[in-house]
This record gives C-alpha cells, sequence and structure tokens, in this order.
C-alpha cells in the first residue's frame, strides 16, 4: 500500500487544511481572483452535475417542471416582504449602476427568489384552475458571506430551489414534507451520509417562513452541516404581494406557498464525511466515473484487448468505465485513482494474465482482491459497488452514532463540546434567552426539533424550567 499523500495535511492533525488539500488536489475547485468566489473544476462540476440528474429525476417524477428566474430583484419589490429583507439584509449585494449611469432603483442580486416568484403569479394565477403550480429552477445566488470556505460557505453558489403555490393549505403542508422526504432519502440512498430530520426553531427558521424542515448531517469532526430544507410559508408571501385567486365557491382567497432547497455544499458534505488521507473517496452512485482500468505493460496486445472488452461490457451494462491509458506510470495511476476516489480500480498487467487473474483494489478501503478472469465482470462489479455504498453508509452512521451524545444540564454541553463536538440531544424549553445562552457555548445552535421523540427529561438543558421540546444542538459550517 502507497503511504499517505504528501501533498494532503493529515485529518486528525489539520482538518480544516486537510479538507482545502482535498478540494484542491482532487481537483474539485480552486480560489478564484474575485474574493469570496471560486472556481468549481470539472471534477466538482462532474460530482453536481450528478446530483442533478438524480433529484431532477425525483422532481419530475412528483409534477414539478423547471423555469429560469431573473438574477436581478427590484429594491421595492424585496421589501414588500418585511421578514424577507430583515433575514438577508446583511448578506444582499446591490447594482447601482447601469454602465455609466447610476439607477433609479437599486437591483438586488438573488440571494433567493421567492419575491420573484410571488411577483409571477401576481399575474399568472386567476382561479383554482390556475392552481397547483409546481416549479423549480437550477441556478446560482449571491449573498455576501463574511467567511468563506469552498462548496460549504461562497458569496456565489450553486443551488436548487423549488417553489411551488396550492390551493389549499392540507396541499402545500403535504407538499412541504414530502420534498424533504425527497432530500433525507437522497442523503442516505446516494451520498451514503445518515442525517437526522426536523423542524428549525422559531429564530433559526427560514425568514418569512410559518416553518422550516431541516436535513442535518454531522461531519467527521464533529462538526455540523444543514443539508437541504423545505419551507412552509402559508400565505406569508401571497399575501406581501397581493397574489389572490377565485376558488370554487367563486370566493376569492390567498394561496398558499412552499420552497426548499439544497445547494453544491452537498460536495463538500462528501469530503467530510468520507474522505481520508489519500484524497476523495465517493458513494458510488454518485460517483460520476465508477470504475478506472488501468492497463500495466500497455504494449502488450492482450492486456489492452483485456482492458477494452472490461470498459465496453461495464459501459454497456450502466457502468461508468473508463480506461487510464495516459503516458504516466502505473504508480502514478494508481495514486491519482485514490486521489479522484474513483470506487474501484481494475489493474490488468502481464503477469495477473500469465495467472489468469486480475486485481481489483476498492477505493473506500484500499483493499486489493485477485479476482479469476473466469468471474463475469459484469455481476462481480455490480455487487462490489452496492457493497461499497453500503459500507461507507455504514461507517459514516457509526461515526454519526458515535458522536452523538445526551446533555442534562449546562455542564454536560460544555464539557461535550470542549472535548469532542457532535450531535448532542437536550432538552429545551421554548425560550429564545436559553438559546442565545447555550450559543455562547463554542456557537452552538439548535440545529432541529425532534417531534415524537420521547422526553430525556423535564426539564431544560439551560434554565431548568418545564421543558417543551426534544432538540438536537451542535456547532455549524
Amino acid at each position: 500500500m502507497s503511504k499517505e499523500n504528501k501533498m494532503i495535511t493529515p485529518r486528525d492533525t489539520d482538518f480544516a487544511q486537510w479538507y482545502t488539500d482535498v478540494v484542491r488536489v482532487a481537483h474539485l475547485a480552486d480560489y478564484s481572483s474575485v474574493k469570496g468566489c471560486i472556481v468549481i473544476e470539472p471534477n466538482g462540476y462532474a460530482i453536481w452535475e450528478k446530483m442533478q440528474e438524480i433529484l431532477d429525476k425525483e422532481f419530475k417524477k412528483l409534477g414539478h417542471v423547471n423555469c429560469q428566474m431573473p438574477l436581478l430583484i427590484p429594491e421595492g419589490m424585496l421589501n414588500k416582504e418585511k421578514d424577507l429583507v430583515e433575514g438577508f439584509a446583511p448578506e444582499v449585494a446591490w447594482v447601482t449602476c447601469g454602465g455609466s449611469r447610476e439607477l433609479e432603483e437599486r437591483l438586488c442580486i438573488r440571494p433567493t427568489s421567492e419575491t420573484l416568484f410571488c411577483d409571477y403569479y401576481s399575474k399568472h394565477i386567476k382561479s383554482h384552475r390556475d392552481l397547483p403550480k409546481l416549479y423549480n429552477q437550477w441556478c446560482n445566488v449571491f449573498r455576501w458571506e463574511k467567511e468563506t470556505r469552498p462548496f460549504l460557505r461562497s458569496r456565489e453558489f450553486l443551488w436548487q430551489e423549488g417553489h411551488t403555490i396550492h390551493a389549499t393549505r392540507e396541499e402545500a403542508l403535504k407538499e412541504t414534507n414530502q420534498m424533504m422526504d425527497v432530500y433525507y432519502r437522497f442523503h442516505h440512498d446516494i451520498l451514503a451520509i445518515p442525517s437526522i430530520r426536523g423542524k428549525k426553531t422559531e429564530k433559526e427558521k427560514f425568514s418569512g417562513a410559518e416553518y422550516t424542515l431541516t436535513n442535518e448531517d454531522l461531519m467527521y469532526n464533529g462538526v455540523t452541516l444543514q443539508m437541504g430544507t423545505s419551507h412552509y410559508f402559508g400565505q406569508n408571501f401571497t399575501k406581501a404581494y397581493d397574489v389572490k385567486f377565485t376558488n370554487k365557491d367563486n370566493k376569492e382567497e390567498y394561496p398558499y406557498q412552499t420552497s426548499w432547497g439544497i445547494t453544491t455544499r452537498m460536495i463538500g458534505a462528501l469530503i467530510m464525511v468520507h474522505s481520508d488521507d489519500y484524497g476523495l473517496v465517493l458513494p458510488p452512485k454518485i460517483a460520476p466515473r465508477q470504475v478506472v482500468i488501468v492497463p500495466i505493460g500497455k504494449d502488450n496486445e492482450e492486456v489492452v484487448n483485456l482492458a477494452q472488452n472490461y470498459r465496453d461490457i461495464l459501459l454497456e451494462n450502466g457502468v461508468t468505465a473508463y480506461i487510464d491509458d495516459s503516458d504516466k506510470s502505473p504508480g502514478f495511476k494508481f495514486a491519482e485513482s485514490e486521489v479522484l476516489g474513483i470506487p474501484i480500480r481494475i489493474e490488468v498487467g502481464e503477469r495477473d494474465l500469465a495467472n489468469h487473474k486480475v486485481m481489483f483494489v476498492r477505493r473506500d478501503t484500499r483493499e486489493k482482491m485477485e479476482v479469476s478472469l473466469d468471474i463475469n465482470i459484469v455481476e462481480y462489479t455490480k455487487n462490489l459497488l452496492e457493497t461499497i455504498q453500503n459500507d461507507m453508509y455504514t461507517r459514516a452512521k457509526r461515526r454519526r452514532d458515535d458522536l452523538t451524545f445526551t446533555a442534562y444540564n449546562l455542564e454536560d454541553m460544555e464539557n461535550i463540546l470542549n472535548t469532542q463536538p457532535g450531535f448532542i440531544h437536550a432538552m429545551w424549553c421554548g425560550n429564545a434567552v436559553c438559546e442565545e445562552k447555550i450559543k455562547e457555548i463554542k456557537g452552538c445552535k439548535s440545529r432541529c426539533i425532534l417531534e415524537d421523540k420521547e422526553p430525556i427529561t423535564d426539564t431544560c438543558v439551560c434554565c431548568g424550567e418545564k421543558a417543551k421540546h426534544y432538540v438536537v444542538w451542535g456547532i455549524q459550517y
């Protein structure tokens, strides 16, 4: 086995630098000359494309259609929804000039698109027959973040934002829960990341929403990451933007809205949950390239033919395989495939063929397996990919469970956060004053309220008064 990649800082030595090193050596992203913004390189964008492909199919199965809204929002339009304005004001970037002329009205570079959708709805919804509208857009947004880190927080980032509007409260509530289920399955089944889902507290919910549902994931170092949210707006936005429709009883009323979204920060989560000191590790279901075939002795016709045959038959059967026939040494190719996180490497060499075998190597465990040429290559590869996917999920869940703690008072919370952060389960009275006091401990925040859970105790972890909610807490990115 090769030693750890010397270009990557050991994960347990400096986690932040390790993360940056993996992003860099795997060519996922690079810093740009635009402060706070990154260049998403082809390797990183390929992962995002795979995410888009999978999720877009799920959205369309449920009846959603894609559209595109403008990048700029007039200030007057944004100001119609007070909570949204207050929530995003510190992060908004403004366009004040067009060419050399100062604009009569400032234009906001969209931090989110609720206002634009409401403006559109006000023109196109008149009757209950116009509802529901199930829209989604894949786009970029801009938020003036103070501290940035590739994929996790950048001023410009890519995301998906769904926006739906319904005739009844029941339909909108169903949509809000349904889309959270889609994200939850995606994280577990595709990204091999065990998330928890629940409701945000009043303080942490999306500005302008009645409530927000969230998927929260735990990174290898015990820091949490919000990985997808679904918001129920009720009639808050439709009243602010005067969106009305005539119902079946010929009476005018306001419709009900939802929005839901995920971002490129999921790429950051993949790195921080699964990767190691050798580079990127990708679950097979999200890996743009699942198998790399490395011919050793590329002037040998038998080696070349077998490599090409394996590639072709795997591609024909839905496995994304390619041959690394570049002019590099075999050792360099092996190390490069590890850095890039290719789930399986197949080594085809003259010596292997003489023994009627080829070598399979798992990226997740770096285990080598000599395999007979008589095997069914498609069946063996697919089974191994499934095993890798399942094993990665199991390891991530074990890590999450090992870093999940219970706190009964503030002293417990301090001891946990000062020793090894993670998910902290604790009861809360519902008072924002207690929420703020807990935040004083290393910036620990409420991640989500878990409903239908048996209470840990009857008292609040902070003030000792009667508890109302079972809450998961943690330090966040």
